[in-house]
């Protein structure tokens, strides 16, 4: 399976905003975006003409990095999305939310999406009680996600249980700390959705 596997923190930096890929790391002193609030390169520094297709670009950039998709499949679910009824925007976020990744990395239960998405490829993660190892499977509404009986005193778990509460969790799914069980009561819609996007632009450049 394709992943990117360079820095993370250059991906933030290109962006100019923190995409939070790092988890604990993102949000102390030592994050390169505060110390380098510019995009990498040689010519991070220097002013660039933001063209309407350079915004849009960086738009999608953007939000395939923030949930760690690759174009090939950004592209699929973009597809997906504009087939379905309604704005094509919000059904592209509202898929790239229901991946199983994304909905155990909201509950709290990894530090950032990849931490997540590592997790669900151990098989440390089941869906309404069968074991699923692929991050980009998709939950429904009424679907059950847990921690494996097995794994729940891994560290990881271990720790997520012990700081339950200090994230927000969204409000289209209810977690149960003390069973590291995750209720999906529905999928979201746009206002519940927190990333920072503007998914009209994303529409507008494959619309092109």
């Amino acid at each position: 399976m394709a992943r990117y596997t360079g820095a993370d923190c250059k991906r933030c930096r290109r962006e100019k905003m923190k995409l939070f890929l790092k988890g604990s790391k993102c949000e102390g002193p030592k994050c390169p975006i505060e110390i380098r609030p510019y995009p990498p390169g040689e010519h991070g520094r220097g002013r660039t003409k933001d063209s309407e297709y350079l915004l849009q670009m960086r738009e999608k950039q953007k939000c395939a990095r923030i949930y760690g998709v690759l174009e090939k499949q950004f592209r699929g679910y973009y597809e997906e999305a504009n087939r379905k009824q309604g704005k094509t925007g919000e059904n592209l976020l509202r898929i790239l939310e229901s991946r199983l990744d994304n909905v155990v990395y909201r509950a709290g239960f990894a530090k950032s999406r990849d931490h997540a998405r590592q997790l669900v490829r151990h098989g440390h993660i089941t869906v309404n009680g069968v074991k699923t190892d692929i991050p980009s499977a998709r939950v429904s509404e009424n679907d059950i996600v847990e921690v494996r009986k097995d794994s729940l005193e891994l560290t990881p778990f271990v720790v997520a249980r012990a700081e339950a509460g200090e994230r927000p969790v969204p409000a289209w799914i209810e977690v149960i700390p003390s069973k590291m069980r995750i209720l999906v009561h529905s999928l979201p819609a746009r206002q519940v959705i927190d990333t920072q996007v503007q998914e009209q632009l994303i529409v507008e450049l494959y619309s092109k």
